[in-house]
This record gives structure tokens, sequence and C-alpha cells, in this order.
């Protein structure tokens, strides 16, 4: 099964992180099948806080690719099941 996940990056304390999707079964910072954007919760500004490949993303959601509640979350906000489904 395909995730849709983040992927850790940063220094201790200070997390950043990659959207990308994998295998349900592979590590959390192992290598992924494709980066799809990335998310830094540090950044106050919602409108900078994540920077998305959407196109990417939609492709990967029709085929079948899960994301995690907190990638279900950024992706609410930036509304991308809408044109999954529009």
């Amino acid at each position: 099964m395909l995730k849709l996940r983040l992927k850790r990056y940063g220094r201790k304390g200070q997390p950043s992180y990659r959207i990308v999707v994998a295998h349900s079964t592979s590590r959390r910072d192992g290598r992924p099948l494709e980066e799809l954007g990335y998310y830094n919760p540090l950044i106050t500004d919602p409108a900078q806080q994540t920077q998305l490949n959407v196109p990417g993303l939609v492709k990967w959601l029709k085929q079948g690719a899960q994301p995690t509640p907190t990638v279900r979350d950024i992706l609410k906000r930036a509304q991308v099941f809408d044109q999954v489904h529009g």
C-alpha cells in the first residue's frame, strides 16, 4: 500500500518535513518514491508554512495512495481534495 506521509529533516528541536509518497512498510526517513512538497511547523504564517506539488498529489491520490492523518489535515487546508473529486 502507498502512503502519503512526512519525512523528517532538520536539527534537533527544529523539525522540517517533506511530504513524500512511500510504501507503507518502508522506513520513515527511507528513500521515497517521490517528494511532493514540504511542511515547516515552526513558521507562523500559514501561507509560507507549506509548499505543495498539487498536480503530483492529485495524481497519487487518484492512484490510491492513502494520506496519514497529519498529511490529510495539511491537504484539507490546501483544498487538494476538492481537485481530486472535482
